[in-house]
Formats: structure tokens, C-alpha cells, sequence
């Protein structure tokens, strides 16, 4: 009988979009790939990536919530930069379950593997935009079951990233945000919000633009990526629509029209490249995929 053989490809995500804390996320043109195939023994091959090659890996991990990964080989054969707020731990627990749900012919429901992937990543935001695509608002039903309202990116926005070395671990990053907040900052938050979807379903860039504004996450967290946040201060002066911290940082997404992409893109190399890597990455509408090998 022939081996089967699987590969799965995950976008990596952006979220905590400007207000969005918790509850907004977007997919990336910027993709994990796996490939997965019955070979007799266990393995996992990281390409280069300095992670876990044991049964500890989260893809692995999240695969055997579904199957056992005995005589499983896991490859690795694109990735999406570690800690630095692109969703790489959503995308692997994704890649996880969308691998062994397509090679044992499980025929998972979208919900359900939300559900799944939530239930592991702690937050339903990247693990959603990783499965769906697109943008998704996230929430939970009375019952706590997770759910995702997904769009399209609108016609004419784009996305640049500028990605410093160092990486945050999420929990630093979580730990800077108290429990208790004061109320103008979260009904500031709720309305930039509401303005920021409404901006993207109507493809309106300069509502959009509007609803980039953050005041509960991003202030808090400035003293763990400093240079990232007086990119996000600065960047209507380089001609962006604005700008947000990816996750829990410290990449910075710059929000531009696809006609300023390339000036904008220019101005961030000669103020950032000596010290991040900047990455024209549009806004993808694609979400997790087994494409035919």
C-alpha cells in the first residue's frame, strides 16, 4: 500500500489590529508549510529552525490531540519567523491539526477545528485568521464555544512589515497589560474598533486609517520594543495609512494603499533596515490549505 503523504500550508497572522485586542486578526501573505508522510518511524525534520524535534513540537503536539504521530515524519519546509507577533504558534497548531484531519480522512468541520486550535492556543484571533483567511472578528457563544466572523481584505490596502531580531515571549508581553483598565481608554477602544471594520468592509481607507488608534495594549507594552513603537507613532509621516504592532511584537505592520507601498516601503529601509527586515506582505484572503502534492 502506498505511504500517504500530505502538505499542509498555513498563513501566519497579525493580531491585536490597532483596538482589536483579543478579538481581531488578519491573515498574512507570509506561510508555514509542512509536509507529512506515513514513514514507518517518527521523525521531525525542523529545516533549520532552531525548535523542538520531539513529540514536545506544538505541531506534533496538536497533531496527536487528533492521532497518534507513531511512524509519522514531519518536515518543515517554510516558516514563519519565530516570536515575533506573526502568529507562528497559531500557524503550527493549525498545520498540526489540518495535517493529520486530511491524512486520516477525519473531515473536520471549519468550527471544529477552531474550536480545536483555540482550545490549545489559549485565544481564538490567530488560530482563526490561520484556518479562515482574511480578517476575522472573534468571540464566544454563551457556551464558550468559539466562534469567527471572516471578510476579505478590501481592494487597494496593503501591508508592510518590519520585523526587529529580538524576539517577546507573548506571556512579557500579556504580563504588561493590568486586569483592570480605566474606562476612557476601553470605550476609546470600542469606537476605533467599530470604526476600523466598518473601514475594512466598506474598503473606506481613510475610516480605516481612523480606527488604527490603540490606547490599552500598545502604550502598555512600549518599553519592550521601543523602536517599534515610534515607528507606529511615526508612520503617517512616511506616508502610511498608519501603523500597529503585530501581536505581542515587536514586528511592526505598516498599513498602506498598494499605490504608496513601494515609497512607503522605500522610506522604512533607509529609517529601519539597519536594524529590522522589511517585508512588502499583502493581506491574504487564503487561510489554511492542503494543496495536491
Amino acid at each position: 500500500m502506498t505511504a500517504r503523504r500530505r502538505l499542509v500550508r498555513v498563513p501566519a497572522s497579525s493580531a491585536n489590529l490597532g483596538p482589536g485586542y483579543d478579538v481581531m486578526a488578519a491573515a498574512l501573505d507570509l506561510f508555514l508549510e509542512l509536509e507529512v508522510e506515513e514513514a514507518g518511524q517518527y521523525s521531525l525534520d525542523p529545516g533549520g529552525l532552531d525548535v523542538p524535534t520531539g513529540r514536545d513540537n506544538l505541531i506534533v503536539r496538536a497533531f496527536e490531540t487528533l492521532h497518534s504521530a507513531d511512524g509519522i515524519a514531519f518536515r518543515l519546509k517554510q516558516t514563519i519567523p519565530l516570536g515575533r507577533g506573526l502568529g507562528s504558534s497559531a500557524a503550527a497548531i493549525v498545520a498540526g491539526l489540518a495535517a493529520a484531519d486530511h491524512l486520516y480522512e477525519l473531515a473536520l468541520l471549519p468550527e471544529e477545528l477552531l474550536a480545536r486550535a483555540a482550545a490549545i492556543e489559549g485565544h481564538p484571533d490567530n488560530v482563526a485568521a490561520a484556518i479562515h483567511g482574511g480578517f476575522v472578528v472573534c468571540g464566544r457563544d454563551g457556551d464558550g464555544t468559539p466562534g469567527a466572523s471572516r471578510f476579505d481584505p478590501p481592494g487597494g490596502l496593503e501591508g508592510i512589515l518590519v520585523i526587529p531580531p529580538e524576539e517577546v515571549p507573548t506571556e512579557r508581553a500579556r504580563e504588561a497589560i493590568p486586569a483592570k483598565l480605566p474606562i476612557a481608554d476601553a470605550v476609546a477602544n470600542v469606537a476605533a474598533a467599530a470604526r476600523l471594520v466598518l473601514g475594512l468592509q466598506r474598503a473606506d481607507l481613510d475610516l480605516v486609517a481612523a480606527g488604527l488608534v490603540d490606547r490599552i495594549h500598545q502604550p502598555r507594552r512600549r518599553h519592550l520594543y521601543p523602536r517599534s513603537m515610534d515607528l507606529v507613532d511615526s508612520a503617517r509621516e512616511l506616508g502610511a495609512l498608519g501603523a500597529t504592532i503585530s501581536g505581542a511584537g515587536p514586528t511592526v505592520l505598516v498599513w498602506t494603499t498598494w499605490q504608496d507601498a513601494g515609497r512607503v516601503a522605500e522610506q522604512l529601509e533607509r529609517r529601519c533596515g539597519e536594524w529590522a527586515e522589511i517585508r512588502r506582505t499583502p493581506f491574504s484572503p487564503h487561510g489554511a490549505d492542503v494543496p495536491e502534492l
